[in-house]
């Protein structure tokens, strides 16, 4: 039957699940010590790049090779980002409570430091849609991978929304409506993601050689 020949879209489309089953599968297990998370992610979205460039790279091969090269840069940038992502929490959780107990001025100054705890959470957020697809990517320093993550999030707002919103789907669906979706969880988010990011990487591509040597 045609719809089930290898070219068909029900069969490229049901191939694709299972790569993202798979990949997620690999990114849990690599994941699994928690500092190696960002060497994982990195790695994923490696594969998944390729994938959505139609490449048929060997998964299991191509995501070890991709998460021993990015290692030492992914886990740095990850360490940086978890500690960040802990301060900030922290420090909401605490400008939050003592908001609700608080009137007159010291609420409008908790009332401003929560809005910048906002503005910081969803910078934060745009930065860790795009760090480890650019680690993935391109060579450059950890801070040129950090700002440009930020500053290329800002400018493609649209793909960014789309990228959050994949994951907050997927989130959204094993929490509340069917738990065992997440054997799709970050292998198919990424998945999905990588063709959205993998345009918006290409139109942004630079000469990471040429910006080092315009910071020195």
């Amino acid at each position: 039957m045609k719809l089930f020949s290898y070219d068909s879209k029900f069969s490229q489309i049901m191939l694709k699940l299972c790569y993202g089953c798979y990949l997620n599968l690999l990114w849990i297990i690599c994941s699994l010590p928690v500092f190696t998370a960002g060497a994982a992610t990195a790695a994923l979205y490696d594969v998944t790049l390729r994938l959505a460039r139609e490449e048929e790279p060997p998964l299991t091969g191509q995501f070890l090779k991709a998460f021993r090269e990015n290692f030492r840069q992914a886990t740095i940038l990850w360490l940086i980002l978890l500690a960040l992502g802990i301060l900030l929490g922290a420090d909401g959780y605490i400008l939050y409570h003592l908001y609700k107990g608080t009137t007159g001025i010291l609420s409008v100054i908790c009332t401003l430091g929560l809005a910048l705890i906002i503005v910081a959470a969803i910078a934060y957020v745009i930065v860790l849609i795009y760090v480890f697809p650019l680690v993935a990517s391109v060579k450059n320093s950890n801070w040129a991978m950090l700002k440009n993550a930020l500053l290329i999030g800002i400018h493609y707002l649209f793909c960014t929304i789309l990228v959050f919103a994949i994951h907050f789907a997927m989130f959204f669906a094993v929490v509340a409506i069917y738990t065992p979706l997440i054997i799709f969880g970050e292998g198919l988010c990424a998945l999905l993601s990588s063709y959205l990011l993998g345009k918006v990487i290409r139109a942004c591509s630079y000469d990471p050689a040429e910006e080092s040597g315009a910071d020195q």
